[in-house]
């Protein structure tokens, strides 16, 4: 069963970058940092990880932004979307601004991180709350949580 209902569509504001998202994804969730803000314009910025193998841009050539380091953001090169994050110690996964998906209504965040950077008045749904990240014995538990509980699209 396709609980899913994959593959998902997406792409930026003015249409130059499209992107398809073919293998469902591994976690949903808000980082408070004041990195996250300061991209955003925001309280907080979200992201669906999603395994690298089932995600492909499928139209125009995004560019990378923000930060120089080892942490590649993709954008459009023409609006200027924040599209992608390319983590540097997680090759194998994307985190997709779920925002840029054609049908996002369904997504919340199921983890919350940098909580101790938040903005008084930001809350969200999220079921787990980090005051920095989830370490790494967190992951397999959280894991095992949101592929059993996390948001699906309706």
């Amino acid at each position: 069963m396709d609980d899913w209902k994959l593959p998902w569509d997406g792409g930026c504001r003015c249409g130059s970058v499209r992107l398809r998202v073919s293998a469902p994804p591994i976690m949903a969730s808000a980082c408070h940092c004041s990195g996250c803000q300061v991209l955003t314009g925001s309280a907080f910025s979200l992201s669906l990880t999603v395994p690298a193998s089932g995600f492909a841009f499928t139209a125009g050539t995004p560019v990378t932004g923000a930060l120089r380091g080892p942490d590649r953001y993709m954008y459009c090169p023409d609006c200027k979307s924040w599209l992608t994050t390319h983590p540097r110690d997680m090759e194998a996964f994307v985190n997709l601004r779920p925002s840029t998906l054609d049908d996002h209504r369904w997504f919340a965040p199921f983890i919350e991180e940098a909580t101790a950077e938040k903005l008084p008045w930001a809350t969200t749904p999220a079921a787990h709350s980090f005051a920095t990240s989830p370490g790494w014995e967190d992951f397999d538990r959280l894991l095992a949580d949101y592929a059993e509980r996390g948001a699906r699209p309706a």
